[in-house]
C-alpha cells in the first residue's frame, strides 16, 4: 500500500503539472493514468437514477452528501440534479434505492444568526437553506465541493468510518454551522434526539428515527478544528438558553466561531451502538488526519478499487460510463460495525464481529443478479463477509434477510435472495463461514410460513387471491428453491435436493399456452385470472406482478430457461416471442402504472431488475446473434454520461454491475450456474484482476459500432464452441478472444 500511495502521489503531481502545461498530449496522458478522473458521480443524479454526488470510501460506513430538502421519489438519495437549493449536508445516504430514508445528522454552515424556531420544518420555512449553481459544484470519488450563494464553500470527503467537512467562510460576519436533528425526508421521521456540547471543540448526540428502517439508532460525535465561541439550542420548537445539553423529539442548534475564522474543518463519526463507540471510531480513524490527507487517502483507495478492471477504448465517453459504473458498484453494501466490531440489531441487541466486517444496506432482490457475482470475481473476501453478516441477521430474525437497512429488516421485494447470494458464493468456493449453518438457514427460511410461503407450499404456487404480486413472488421463490437444491446436491443432501428442485418448477403452473405468458392462477389450479392484458400494470397492490406487467415477468425463470423454452414449444417459438418483447409497442395500461417501469425498449424495461437477464436468454435458444444485437442496443441506449445516464434506479449497484459485466462481454444470467453468458463486448480489451490474484482478459478483434456480432471465439488459444465461460475458467486466468463482424454468424458456436 505504501508503494501504491507513492505512485498515486506521483500521478496526482503529474496531473497538476500537466494542467499548467499547454501540452495537450501530456495532459491526456496524465488523465488516462488516473482512472478516478473518468468517474462522474453526477451520473444518476438526474432522471430516476436516485444516486447521490457526495463523498464515500468504497463500501464506507458514512456518505456525507448534499441534501436539497425536497421530499419525493426522485429525492430518495436526498439530492436531484434538477434542484437549486441545498438544505444541508447529512452523513448517511442511499445509492439508487426506490424508497427514501437515512439523511441523518444534518449540518449546514451559515454566516448569519438563524431563527431556530423554524428548524425541522418544511424546506420553504427552514432558515438556513441556500441556493447554489451547478456551475459551482464538482465531485469525484471520495470528494465533493460546492460554493453556496451565501459565499460559503463546502467540501466533503470521507474514510471508512468518518465524514470530513471543510467550510470556507468568505467575507463572513458570523462564521457558524447548524445541526438540525429533526430534519427528515420521505419515509424517515425522528423519534428521539439529543445534543451535548462537550467542550469548545466537541459535540455529541443521538438521532433515533423510524421510517423504512423501523428502529434506526444513530450516535455521533462532531469535532471542529476551531473552538466554538457560543451556542444556542432548539428543543421541540422552543429555544433553550444557557444549557449545553438538550433532549427531545426534534432538537438542533447553532454553533458560532470567532469572527476572525475563515476556515473550519469538521469531523463526524457515527455508531449504531453508543456515543462512546462513535468517539472511538473518530479517535482511532481520524485523530491525526486533516481534510486534505483524508481526501488523498480515499482517492488513492478508489484508484486501487477501479484498477481491478482495466479497459481499452479510444472513446473517453465509454471510459466515463464504465468507471462511473465501477464506482457506483462499490458504494454499497456499507460497513456497519464499529472499530471495535460492535453493531446494533433491530431488536436493540448488540453483537460483535469476529474477524470479519459486518455490512448493511443489503438490497438483495437487486444485487444477487450481477452485483454480488461481480464481487465474487473481484472482491470475494467482501462477499464472504456479507454472507457472515447475513447469518448474524438470521440469528436474530429466524429467517435470512430480504432487504437489510441499518440493521433493520425492511421486508422489501419478493423472495429471499440472501439464499441466492449464499448458494452462488458457496458453489464458487467462497466458504469462509459456517457452511452447515448457512445451509440450514436457507432451508429453514424456505420451509417457513411467512410472506406467502404457506400458500406456496400448499398449492405449489401462490394463487392470485391469496397474495398481491402472486406470480412474481412465486417466481422468486422458485429460484430460491433452485438455489437451495443446488447447494443440497453439493452437500450430499439428496432428499432435500429432490424436494427443492421439484418445488423450483412452480413457474410451470402459470404458463398459458394460448398467450405465451405467465399469468395469475386461481386456487383450483385451472382458471387464470381475468380480465388479462399483458401491458397492464398496477403498482404493488391488486396485481400479479411486482413493479411490472406480464411482458416483463414472463421471462423471470432464470434457473430453468430450457424448461421455459419447452413450454413455448421449442427454441424458435421462444426466440420469436422473446424478440417480440423488444419490438412490441411501449404502451403501458392502467390507472396506477408502476413508476419503476422505465428504460423501455418495446416492453423490455431495463430500468428495473426483472428484465436484466432476458437478452441473454437467446443464447439458450441457440440464437446467440440475437443476444449480441439486443445487448449492444441496451448498452448504447440505456446508459450515458449525462445526469440521467441511468435508465432506472441504480439499486445499490445492480444497474451499474449489469453495465460493467455486459460491456466487457459476459453476464451471469443464472448466477448459481457458475456460467457467464457471452454477449457483445464494446471494448477492444478488458483486463480483470481477480480475487485469486490472476488476470483474465477479454480481447476483441475488428470490434466497432457496426461489428457487433461474434464470428468466432477462442479461450486460451483453443476454439470455443459454446456461448458461455465458467467462473472457474475466469478465476484461473487466461484470455477470451472474440472475432467480431457486421453480420451474424449463425454457425457460431458450432453444434
Amino acid at each position: 500500500m505504501k508503494h501504491l500511495k507513492i505512485i498515486f502521489l506521483f500521478l496526482i503531481n503529474c496531473l497538476i503539472i500537466s494542467c499548467k502545461s499547454n501540452n495537450e498530449e501530456q495532459q491526456l496522458k496524465a488523465k488516462t493514468e488516473l482512472l478516478t478522473s473518468f468517474v462522474n458521480p453526477f451520473i444518476g443524479t438526474g432522471g430516476h437514477g436516485h444516486t447521490y454526488p457526495g463523498a464515500s470510501a468504497p463500501f464506507g460506513m458514512v456518505q456525507p452528501s448534499p441534501d436539497n430538502g425536497t421530499p419525493g421519489w426522485d429525492w430518495c438519495s436526498g439530492y436531484h440534479i434538477s434542484d437549486t437549493i441545498i438544505s444541508g449536508f447529512s452523513q448517511l445516504h442511499l445509492s439508487g434505492t426506490g424508497i427514501g430514508d437515512l439523511v441523518d445528522v444534518l449540518l449546514m454552515p451559515t454566516n448569519k444568526e438563524v431563527n431556530l424556531k423554524y428548524f425541522s420544518t418544511t424546506r420553504d420555512s427552514l432558515p438556513y437553506t441556500s441556493y447554489f449553481s451547478h456551475d459551482n459544484e464538482e465531485a469525484s470519488p471520495g470528494y465533493y465541493r460546492v460554493k453556496l450563494n451565501n459565499n460559503i464553500q463546502v467540501e466533503l470527503t470521507a474514510n471508512d468510518y468518518v465524514a470530513f467537512h471543510k467550510y470556507t467562510f468568505n467575507n463572513s460576519e458570523l462564521p457558524s454551522f447548524i445541526i438540525d436533528l429533526g430534519f427528515a425526508l420521505n419515509w424517515d421521521k425522528a423519534t428521539s434526539t439529543s445534543l451535548n456540547l462537550i467542550d469548545n471543540n466537541r459535540i455529541t448526540g443521538t438521532r433515533f428515527s423510524t421510517g423504512w428502517a423501523k428502529n434506526q439508532k444513530v450516535f455521533f460525535v462532531i469535532e471542529t478544528s476551531k473552538p466554538i465561541q457560543s451556542s444556542k439550542f432548539i428543543q421541540d420548537g422552543k429555544v433553550v438558553s444557557e444549557v449545553n445539553s438538550i433532549k427531545g423529539i426534534k432538537t438542533g442548534g447553532q454553533f458560532t466561531f470567532d469572527k476572525s475564522v475563515k476556515e473550519v474543518e469538521v469531523k463526524i463519526a457515527l455508531s449504531s451502538v453508543s456515543i462512546e463507540n462513535a468517539i472511538d471510531n473518530l479517535d482511532k480513524k481520524a485523530s491525526n488526519t486533516n481534510f486534505n490527507d483524508a481526501r488523498l487517502d480515499v482517492q488513492e483507495k478508489w484508484e486501487a478499487m477501479l484498477s481491478k478492471i482495466r479497459i481499452k477504448t479510444d472513446k473517453d465517453s465509454l471510459k466515463t460510463i464504465f468507471y462511473t459504473a465501477l464506482y457506483h458498484a462499490q458504494l454499497a453494501p456499507v460497513l456497519f460495525n464499529d472499530v471495535n466490531g460492535e453493531f446494533r440489531l433491530q431488536n436493540d441487541s448488540i453483537v460483535k464481529t469476529s474477524n470479519f466486517n459486518a455490512y448493511s444496506t443489503l438490497s438483495l432482490w437487486d444485487v444477487f443478479r450481477a452485483e454480488t457475482p461481480l464481487l465474487s470475481i473481484i472482491d470475494s473476501q467482501r462477499l464472504n463477509d456479507i454472507i457472515r453478516s447475513m447469518l448474524v441477521y438470521y440469528d436474530e430474525q429466524g429467517t435470512l434477510p430480504v432487504w437489510t437497512l441499518y440493521g433493520n429488516e425492511t421486508g422489501t421485494m419478493p423472495g429471499y435472495h440472501s439464499i441466492s447470494v449464499i448458494a452462488d458464493a458457496y458453489l464458487k468456493g467462497i466458504r469462509d463461514y459456517d457452511v452447515e449453518k448457512a445451509y440450514q438457514a436457507m432451508k429453514n427460511t424456505m420451509m417457513g410460513d411467512v410472506r406467502g410461503l404457506n400458500h406456496y407450499k400448499k398449492y405449489g404456487y401462490i394463487p392470485y387471491n391469496k397474495e398481491h404480486q402472486s406470480v412474481s413472488i412465486t417466481l422468486n421463490y422458485a429460484y430460491n428453491d433452485y438455489c437451495v437444491a443446488q447447494m443440497a446436491k453439493d452437500l450430499g443432501k439428496e432428499d432435500d435436493y429432490k424436494l427443492f428442485l421439484n418445488r423450483s418448477k412452480a413457474y410451470e403452473n402459470f404458463f398459458d399456452k394460448e398467450s405465451g405468458f405467465l399469468r395469475g392462477k386461481s386456487p383450483n389450479g385451472k382458471d387464470f385470472r381475468e380480465p388479462f392484458n399483458p401491458k397492464m400494470s398496477n403498482h404493488l397492490e391488486d396485481t400479479d406482478y411486482t413493479e411490472g406487467n406480464a411482458w416483463q415477468h414472463s421471462w423471470n425463470v432464470i434457473h430453468d430457461t430450457e424448461g421455459l423454452i419447452n413450454l413455448h414449444g421449442g427454441n424458435e417459438n421462444f426466440a420469436e416471442k422473446t424478440n417480440q418483447l423488444f419490438l412490441e409497442s411501449s404502451e403501458l395500461v392502467g390507472d396506477n402504472v408502476s413508476a419503476d417501469i422505465t428504460g423501455l425498449i418495446g416492453q423490455y424495461a431495463h430500468g428495473n431488475e426483472p428484465s436484466h437477464h432476458i437478452a441473454y436468454m437467446f443464447n439458450k435458444a441457440k440464437q446467440p446473434w440475437r443476444t449480441q444485437y439486443w445487448v449492444r442496443e441496451i448498452l448504447n441506449t440505456q446508459y450515458s454520461t449525462k445526469p440521467d445516464g441511468l435508465s432506472g434506479n441504480e439499486d445499490a449497484g445492480q444497474m451499474s454491475a449489469w453495465y460493467i459485466l455486459s460491456s466487457i462481454g459476459i453476464y451471469p444470467m443464472n448466477p448459481v450456474s457458475g456460467e457467464y453468458q457471452i454477449g457483445s463486448p464494446i471494448f477492444d480489451e478488458a483486463s480483470i484482476k481477480t480475487s485469486s490474484n490472476t488476470t483474465f482478459k477479454i480481447i476483441t478483434k475488428n470490434n466497432s459500432d457496426l461489428n457487433i456480432y461474434i464470428q468466432s471465439a477462442k479461450l486460451n488459444n483453443e476454439e470455443l464452441n459454446r456461448t458461455y465461460i465458467t467462473h472457474k475458467e475466469l478465476m484461473s486466468g487466461g484470455t477470451l478472444e472474440l472475432e467480431m463482424g457486421a453480420e451474424p454468424n449463425k454457425n457460431w458456436p458450432k453444434n
